[in-house]
């Protein structure tokens, strides 16, 4: 067995760099921690070509238990989990499943043609499918050569 000097300054700076991690991830990166966590409903919204893409994780949910509605250029996605009653309350150790409603809205990046949305729902993940506006999507526009016009000489 070997015999180690105590440094006490070597614990000082170690107490110091927790410190500092501490404020730093506590006020210079605040987001880490204030993520909302309250049943939410997370959501990935991406464009393509002629579509807007919303993807929701919604596990455990039914097609009917879930509602969607366009008003204007807001998206809202709706919906209700009924809690299981098979097992007393008293007999639970641990309980982390989200049961009730939830409401998420959001504006959406572009106009879109609500009446030719479509929603497909697959392992928990709702799939949402809004073509865009014609005035929104890109058109390409091809530009013409212009006509060469040779004059005969007489």
């Amino acid at each position: 067995m070997t015999i180690q000097r105590w440094e006490p300054f070597k614990e000082m700076m170690t107490l110091r760099k927790a410190m500092d991690r501490l404020f730093e991830d506590s006020f210079v990166r605040p987001s880490v921690y204030l993520q909302e966590t309250d049943g939410t409903l997370p959501l990935d919204v991406y464009q393509t070509a002629n579509e807007v893409v919303v993807k929701a994780s919604l596990p455990g949910y039914k097609p009917e238990e879930v509602e969607i509605s366009i008003t204007g250029d807001i998206l809202t996605i709706k919906g209700e989990h009924k809690e299981e009653q098979k097992v007393k309350e008293e007999n639970y150790w641990l309980r982390e499943r989200r049961y009730g409603s939830f409401s998420r809205s959001i504006t959406l990046p572009l106009e879109v043609i609500a009446d030719k949305a479509e929603a497909s729902f697959d392992n928990g993940v709702l799939t949402l499918t809004l073509p865009k506006a014609e005035e929104i999507k890109t058109k390409q526009i091809k530009i013409k050569p212009q006509a060469v016009i040779e004059t005969k000489k007489g």
